[in-house]
């Protein structure tokens, strides 16, 4: 499997079954990708002690890197082979604390793609639906 040779919705799906290693930032801040589609992905993230911020509580860079990598990969499922991206713009909106030990439902989807652009949203939600943060995410398209 060569992953220049492959979508970004191949390559993600690989990542979903384990045929390629999870990146590391999936250990420093525990994601594990639940669902993948064309356009969308769902992954679990769970705050533990060592996202603790200066006060006591997690701190906002957990929800901002478990948005930027789930508004990331919903725009990699867009992507032709060969192509990558990167984030030019993350907007990040905090709706309340992030608990600690607690599995979180985070969802990326594309609500936009251009020639040159992708743009998605994300959002931390708990398992009864109640919002944590949103953010919306403009990813610059890479190609060869």
């Amino acid at each position: 499997m060569n992953p220049k040779e492959m979508t970004g919705l191949e390559i993600m799906t690989a990542f979903g079954k384990g045929l390629f290693p999870k990146p590391a930032i999936a250990d420093t801040v525990p994601m594990e990708l639940q669902t993948i589609e064309h356009g969308r992905v769902v992954f679990i993230a769970t705050a533990n002690k060592t996202h603790t911020n200066p006060l006591g509580g997690v701190h906002g860079g957990f929800a901002a890197t478990v948005l930027d990598s789930v508004t990331g990969c919903a725009s990699h499922t867009v992507l032709a082979a060969g192509e990558g991206y990167g984030t030019i713009d993350l907007n990040i909106k905090m709706c309340r604390p992030i608990p600690f030990n607690q599995p979180m439902i985070a969802e990326g989807k594309v609500i936009n793609t251009g020639r040159n652009l992708v743009i998605s949203e994300g959002s931390i939600r708990d398992e009864s639906g109640k919002l944590y943060a949103h953010a919306t995410a403009t990813n610059m398209i890479i190609r060869p």
